[in-house]
């Protein structure tokens, strides 16, 4: 099924991915939205405004994604660098892609961790939350989101690439007419 260990560990750490990932959101349930808005809050006023929105039963529904979501991160960045290892497999890429597809998946679950950390404090210490305090979380929760989105949308590109040239007609299989 498999034909290199790199493909299988691809396979199942984005299978793993998934499961966390569905996790979390069966945790989260109706109050999901919220995050986003914690993560994109540029003021301490807005971000009290979307803790103010949560009642009792909705905040220990927030709070609880957040275990989960210490393990999540560590698991996508795997799944992610595996991705990478299996493109580097499959087409030919630089040294300096081949760093930056292993370093910005690390960064981001780092981000994540600082992100998660952050959160759980200012929930339980509402006084604390200032506008510094809230931009550099934010800052540091889009530069997540960046990173690895950006990561996802290299290697999905990369893996299209691949497929479309094994297709008939594709790039590898086109029989050049002259």
């Amino acid at each position: 099924m498999f034909r290199t260990s790199n493909q299988r560990s691809m396979a199942v750490w984005s299978a793993v991915f998934v499961l966390s990932q569905a996790n979390i959101v069966r945790l989260l349930g109706p109050v999901g939205p919220r995050v986003l808005e914690v993560q994109t809050a540029f003021s301490a006023r807005r971000y009290r405004e979307v803790l103010a929105k949560m009642d009792g039963a909705e905040t220990a529904r927030f709070r609880s994604h957040y275990y989960p979501d210490f393990v999540h991160p560590a698991i996508y960045a795997v799944a992610l660098r595996a991705a990478g290892r299996r493109l580097g497999e499959r087409t030919p890429l630089s040294p300096t892609v081949r760093k930056a597809l292993a370093a910005a998946p690390v960064l981001s679950a780092a981000g994540d961790y600082v992100e998660n950390i952050a959160g759980l404090y200012l929930l339980d210490h509402r006084d604390n939350i200032t506008d510094r305090t809230v931009r550099i979380t934010t800052a540091v929760s889009i530069s997540k989101w960046v990173l690895a989105l950006g990561t996802l949308g290299y290697l999905s590109q990369g893996f299209v690439r691949v497929w479309v040239a094994q297709w008939p007609g594709g790039r590898r299989n086109r029989v050049e007419e002259y």
